[in-house]
């Protein structure tokens, strides 16, 4: 199975913060719209209702991830790695006034790692 989303040292450290200050019931969401950048935002479970278009990618720091159906199918061919910056992420995301953004990078996955995930798409129905 392939890791469709991995965590840098630094956002698992800000992850743990956020869980120290907000409890440990987090969930991560990245979808396409204008007010939320495009990127990974964090979330009270309270604060976002997942819907049956959402994809789950795999956990960071323990926290669940989802992505839009549609941004899924942009990213699909890509490994995503959720890093941090310096800085406002002008967002709804939980570390908003810790000085820091949760930052979405990627990487192109290699032949045999992209069969893997059309082959776990395909069992999966996607």
């Amino acid at each position: 199975m392939v890791e469709r989303v991995t965590a840098t040292a630094a956002t698992l450290e800000l992850i743990e913060q956020l869980k120290a200050e907000h409890g440990p019931d987090l969930i991560f969401h990245q979808s396409g719209g204008c007010c939320d950048n495009s990127a990974a935002n964090c979330y009270l479970p309270t604060d976002l209702t997942i819907g049956p278009y959402d994809v789950h990618l795999g956990e960071i720091g323990g926290v669940p991830f989802y992505i839009s159906a549609s941004q899924y199918e942009y990213w699909k061919h890509t490994q995503l790695i959720i890093d941090v910056v310096e800085g406002h992420g002008g967002t709804f995301s939980l570390e908003g006034g810790t000085g820091k953004a949760f930052h979405t990078r990627s990487r192109l996955y290699d032949d045999a790692e992209m069969a893997a995930v059309e082959a776990e798409d395909r069992a999966l129905g996607r």
